[in-house]
């Protein structure tokens, strides 16, 4: 069961495609691959001018984009999931208690940085 624990949700107004539990960039898009996110996108998926809620601060579920060790910083892949951070902008942390993502397709929760 996914319990994660939001402490500020914002309406986004979405700017093209989003698929659920994904991160979200400050334009309305999925983020870019590295790049900022404003949050991730709650259990909805959404289209172009569809109102979507966005976790911005607190914890939620992201799919992963590959394999995620327990505790590690995490960024955005080219399609809004998480992965293992490497170069670019720190969205988040594996929360404690989380195993992290054993492969790609597979949920983890993140203590999400706002950035």
């Amino acid at each position: 069961m996914q319990n994660s624990t939001p402490i500020l949700t914002l309406t986004v107004v979405a700017t093209g495609a989003i698929a659920a539990q994904r991160f979200v960039g400050p334009t309305g898009a999925v983020a870019a691959a590295a790049g900022n996110a404003l949050g991730v996108s709650r259990y909805l998926s959404a289209q172009a001018g569809d109102k979507i809620p966005v976790d911005t601060l607190g914890t939620a579920y992201v799919e992963a984009g590959a394999a995620i060790a327990a505790g590690a910083l995490v960024e955005s892949d080219s399609v809004g999931r998480a992965i293992t951070r490497n170069a670019g902008v720190a969205l988040g942390r594996v929360a404690p208690g989380d195993p992290g993502a054993s492969a790609a397709g597979k949920f983890t929760e993140i203590i999400l940085f706002p950035n």
